[in-house]
């Protein structure tokens, strides 16, 4: 989710007179001198250097998954874990762990003359860019799926994603409380938090892939994108109920209902009124005569409602989702979906990057024995988080000839959702250790088992299809 404070305090470091107030701020908690203006330069180095380091392994990784048929999204996933908290600690994450360690850090500090007293208010301030630019990366995913989007599609399958969603939130979540209380005797209200973690799905990474496979603008793709924005809200709704459990140990009914009734009308709204001033929009871009007329006024849109998103208590990325769905209808779609191209190739995989970088999959490890407990409730997890997805492929009408296990299968990861809900059960105390490193290795296994697994079933559906086209032998 995005967070607006983590956008100014990011932004903010980037020019000295306000790092000087922020630095100072940090000074007084501290009980440390620090020279904001000295350590301004060194803020933007640590950011060049990452993304340096987020580029060259994402193109790196994904350049040999796509030469094993393996999606490149999952190559960049990969690439994060690789430079992340859970290897080359390349990356600064100061906010992942309480003891950070960072190689930039140290490079900064034997090549550019970085102070040790100044390495915690740089390092805090580099990971807060890197975040915002890896939220940016997603808002841009999303308004780029909402471009490729068929809105008539998306409306037509609405029924039948509706009903996806709701079997995909609904299952998992029955199946992981119920499991969790009966079989590992975990309280009712951690128990009810972990089931919660199974109800996500994370549109970025099922879009992508579909995306990439070309098959985004299939009926299928649409049933899936159609359900994972429905599953974005219903997550977002059973988040602000569990944490609110976890906090007061009660459940606030205005505040579901709020959040039930904001996200309906501004997802209908959003596109209502976008589809009545599309027409506006066009001829306004037709008028202007700056370079980048119709991208930069796109990216106002975009930033525009989701900007609204937030400041109603939803997501940024479901506004722009709206927007590409909006501009999608207009004349301007084909070349809009060209001049965001570059953009989305340079902030999207920073986005995935840091996702897998912020993953410790040391909680994978069995051999350490305060692992094992978790791992044991991971199993669980595991089978009750994918069963629970692909049993939406069976509410599909067999008439409808879509593709049951391709539905099923682009449920299944849960990705950034997934550790937003593992994040605030963590800073709340309602998970245990074992159960929130339980948490983390679910989303960790669902994330990287679904991308190849949805490649696998669409190929293999193709293939099918090109079987029985042949002519028959007589």
């Amino acid at each position: 989710m995005v967070n607006l404070s983590g956008w100014t305090t990011a932004f903010a470091s980037m020019t000295a007179p306000t790092y000087a107030l922020n630095a100072a701020l940090l000074a007084v908690e501290t009980g440390e001198a620090i020279d904001p203006a000295a350590d301004a330069p060194f803020i933007l180095s640590g950011v060049l250097i990452s993304l340096i380091v987020i580029y060259f392994a994402a193109k790196l990784v994904g350049e040999l998954c796509i030469r094993v048929n393996l999606p490149p999204v999952l190559g960049e996933l990969t690439a994060g874990v690789l430079v992340g908290v859970s290897a080359l600690n390349l990356l600064i994450f100061p906010d992942s762990q309480q003891s950070f360690h960072s190689l930039i850090l140290d490079f900064l500090q034997a090549t550019a003359g970085l102070e040790p007293q100044s390495v915690q208010s740089v390092a805090g301030s580099v990971n807060e860019v890197i975040s915002v630019l890896s939220e940016l990366g997603v808002i841009i995913l999303l308004f780029e799926i909402g471009l490729e989007s068929d809105l008539k599609e998306l409306i037509r399958v609405g029924p039948q994603a509706a009903i996806v969603a709701v079997v995909g939130v609904a299952a998992p979540f029955a199946l992981g409380t119920a499991g969790l209380v009966t079989i590992f005797g975990v309280a009712i209200v951690p128990a009810i938090f972990a089931g919660a973690a199974l109800t996500a799905t994370s549109i970025g990474i099922t879009a992508k892939v579909l995306a990439e496979i070309g098959q985004l603008s299939s009926k299928e793709g649409q049933v899936i994108i159609g359900a994972a924005v429905l599953d974005d809200i219903l997550g977002i709704i059973i988040l602000a109920v569990v944490a609110s459990l976890a906090k007061t140990g009660e459940v606030r009914i205005d505040n579901i209902i709020y959040l039930i009734v904001s996200a309906s009308v501004f997802l209908i709204g959003a596109i209502l009124v976008g589809r009545l001033l599309s027409s506006y929009f066009v001829a306004l871009v037709e008028e202007m005569q700056t370079r980048g007329q119709l991208l930069i006024a796109s990216l106002i849109f975009a930033f525009a409602l989701s900007y609204i998103g937030v400041a109603i208590h939803l997501e940024a990325i479901l506004g722009a989702f709206a927007a590409g769905l909006v501009l999608a209808e207009t004349e301007k779609r084909k070349e809009l979906e060209e001049q965001i191209a570059p953009i989305a190739d340079m902030l999207v995989p920073i986005f995935f990057v840091v996702v897998g970088a912020k993953t410790d999959v040391s909680v994978l490890n069995p051999i350490n024995p305060a692992n094992r407990e978790g791992l044991i409730i991971a199993l669980f997890l595991v089978v009750v988080a994918v069963l629970g997805k692909l049993v939406t492929g069976a509410t599909v009408s067999k008439k409808a000839g879509l593709n049951r296990w391709a539905i099923g299968i682009g449920m299944i990861p849960r990705g950034e959702v997934g550790l937003v809900f593992a994040g605030v059960g963590s800073a709340t105390g309602i998970l245990s250790n074992s159960l929130n490193a339980a948490v983390i290795v679910m989303v960790i296994l669902t994330t990287f088992l679904a991308p190849p697994l949805l490649r696998i079933v669409f190929q293999s559906a193709s293939d099918s299809k090109n079987l029985e086209s042949l002519p028959k032998s007589e």
